[in-house]
């Protein structure tokens, strides 16, 4: 089932040549959010994933990410926490500024979003240099998470940042890559 399920996903993922600038294949969920037959199958594939684990919290980054993973939280009956853009949250934060492929940006979580030792898995859409999904589980740890796994629909592998999370010791999973070359 996990290969067919995977491989649905991965053909219903759209190709957008140079966007958002030239030379870039931006890789786009939409089509598989509007098909209720790969939605379905893309949260199964997570929920069958983590069922049975000991999870508390399922944490997501700002915006697609949260698509995946409130559903995912609903499914698994475990808490959700929104990791966001800088400047979205009120109250008492922190905030980690990392780089991405065309510049610098900042995340944030509430300060009691997390409490010490509670076992997370971290989800985002995609992982490309991966310095969301560092900033994020670096956010996770300062407040004294576990991260038990880090998690996407789709890898770039050829960019490095699945890569650079396994450096972190976190476990990375995706549920399907794209190289460069591919349309």
């Amino acid at each position: 089932m996990q290969a067919d399920s995977s491989d649905l996903i991965r053909r219903a993922i759209r190709s957008v040549p140079d966007w958002p600038q030239p030379g870039v294949v931006f890789r786009d969920i939409t089509p598989v959010l509007q098909d209720a037959r790969s939605f379905r199958t893309l949260i199964d594939l997570f929920v069958y994933r983590y069922m049975g684990k000991r999870i508390d919290l399922i944490a997501c980054v700002d915006a697609r990410g949260f698509i995946i993973g409130s559903a995912l939280a609903y499914a698994l009956n475990v808490g959700f926490v929104p990791i966001r853009k800088h400047g979205k949250l009120p109250g008492r934060k922190v905030s980690e500024i990392y780089t991405l492929e065309y510049g610098q940006s900042e995340v944030e979580v509430h300060t009691d979003a997390v409490r010490t030792g509670q076992r997370v898995v971290l989800i985002d859409d995609l992982v490309a240099t991966g310095g969301t999904m560092l900033a994020a589980i670096k956010l996770l740890q300062r407040l004294g998470a576990n991260v038990l796994e880090a998690a996407a629909i789709v890898d770039l592998p050829e960019l490095g940042g699945s890569a650079k999370i396994a450096t972190t010791g976190t476990p990375f999973y995706a549920v399907c890559d794209f190289k460069d070359s591919e349309n």
